[in-house]
């Protein structure tokens, strides 16, 4: 990091921080702040929602200044019910929550908000700045976390007795200013850097999948040789399909009933273990969300293969997302070993005489948007993608030799994108261990940044 360390050190008498800087002091956190908890208005009471004040729950806490939050109560919510309001420079962490298995999160308020019951106010006393406090806690989430956490609960969740009983080693409160200050400075470059690897890896994206559109719908382009006795430049001629367009006049279009066989799974009792733990693989859909399929981690036995209407699915073979309403659904993947899956997926096998796996696996995912749109429909089916919208949904239809050329050089141009955006992703996650790595530095007195504050000050 090339910045110095401070001139001497002292043991800290905490363990996890080590040796700290000979000036710093041990405080109790419980000495440095008041604490408040908080609660959810009635529900089922109209006037105490919909109101002006930000309600603050887990959900909120995904950045680390608090403007404003999802839910907002009336100020009649905050006399009559359990919720609490904090003041603007209050320090809030999540106290109970499934995602404390793996992070901590913490926010400044930068207005008056109420909490729930999820949410504990820090509210700084003398001797601690709210901002260092944040840098604290999110440079050492690890560590905080193993202690904090309450064991044996049933949720997740921070025993506070032992966070207000925990030792830190603080400077000065001008110090603390001066620290944070720094970070404030080094993490918004930081930050400013990783939204531009974000956007180019957006840009890649769309890249890739503008590739993938135009070859299975429009054929090779010309630099790309078409299979002998194919036309190198052809004409095009309308579809009559929307989403499809223009196609190569000797293509055809037609639905995907007459290309595959179609079908999806089940999900066998759980509470027969007869169906269970068998030696064959059964797949949820969060397997669309891969390149390709080549393991399981659940298996069902003979007994619910036959008893519980589980297709036997031979590879290759395309699978599809069909509910759900984050990405999964529409998402497709290339089945490469024998399986059975659950309700939430499909299956397309083609007929070997009308397309190959790899040209159909390339126009599903082309027909991703499609299926979303499509699948957002009213009654019992919204949300989710049937199997008979499957079959009604029309598809390019090149000849075999055409669609292993277009899957072969989809493969390869794919491929090469692909190893672009993982390269930006690299560089994106050394920068995030980056910051983590400084902002732990300076919070517990691994580096001296006094001096980089005061040139930065006559800048």
């Amino acid at each position: 990091m090339n910045l110095p360390p401070y001139p001497k050190y002292k043991p800290s008498g905490v363990e996890w921080l080590g040796d700290v800087p000979e000036h710093w002091e041990v405080k109790r956190l419980g000495y440095m702040f008041k604490f408040r908890s908080g609660g959810t208005p009635d529900t089922n009471n109209s006037a105490f929602w919909d109101g002006e004040i930000p309600w603050v729950s887990s959900k909120d806490m995904k950045v680390s200044h608090l403007v404003d939050t999802e839910d907002h109560i009336s100020h009649e919510a905050v006399v009559e019910s359990a919720t609490t309001m904090v003041p603007t420079g209050s320090v809030l962490m999540v106290t109970r929550s499934g995602i404390l298995k793996h992070t901590l999160p913490v926010a400044v308020t930068q207005r008056p908000m109420a909490i729930n019951q999820d949410i504990k106010g820090c509210i700084p006393l003398a001797g601690i700045t709210p901002e260092f406090f944040l840098y604290l806690i999110t440079g050492n989430q690890s560590q905080l976390l193993s202690l904090w956490r309450q064991q044996g609960a049933t949720v997740d969740s921070l025993d506070f007795e032992i966070v207000k009983g925990a030792g830190l080693c603080l400077p000065s409160v001008g110090e603390q200013r001066a620290i944070a200050d720094f970070l404030d400075d080094r993490t918004g470059k930081l930050d400013a850097l990783a939204e531009k690897k974000r956007g180019l890896i957006e840009k890649l994206k769309e890249k890739r999948s503008a590739l993938i559109s135009r070859t299975v719908t429009k054929g090779l382009p010309p630099e790309a040789a078409a299979p002998a006795g194919l036309p190198t430049h052809p004409k095009l001629k309308p579809s009559g399909i929307d989403w499809i367009g223009d196609i190569p006049e000797h293509w055809e279009a037609m639905p995907m009933k007459y290309v595959a066989m179609i079908g999806n799974g089940s999900t066998p009792n759980r509470d027969n273990s007869a169906y269970w733990e068998g030696d064959h693989p059964w797949l949820n859909s969060s397997v669309v969300n891969q390149e390709t399929v080549t393991q399981a981690d659940q298996f069902v036995t003979d007994l619910a293969l036959r008893e519980c209407h589980l297709p036997w699915i031979k590879p290759p073979a395309v699978l599809v997302g069909i509910t759900g309403e984050g990405r999964t659904r529409g998402m497709a993947t290339t089945l490469t070993i024998e399986a059975t899956i659950n309700q939430h997926v499909a299956f397309l096998k083609p007929y070997a005489k009308r397309a190959t796996v790899e040209f159909l696996r390339r126009v599903m995912d082309t027909a991703y948007e499609l299926l979303r749109s499509e699948s957002e429909g009213g009654g019992s089916t919204k949300g989710a993608i049937t199997c008979s919208q499957l079959s009604n949904t029309d598809i390019p239809l090149p000849p075999l030799p055409e669609q292993t050329a277009i899957a072969d050089y989809l493969d390869r141009e794919t491929a090469k994108i692909d190893r672009m955006i993982e390269k930006v992703e690299a560089a994106l996650e050394k920068l995030a261990e980056y910051r983590t790595a400084l902002i732990t530095a300076a919070v517990t007195g691994k580096i001296d940044v006094r001096g980089t504050v005061a040139a930065l000050a006559h800048d």
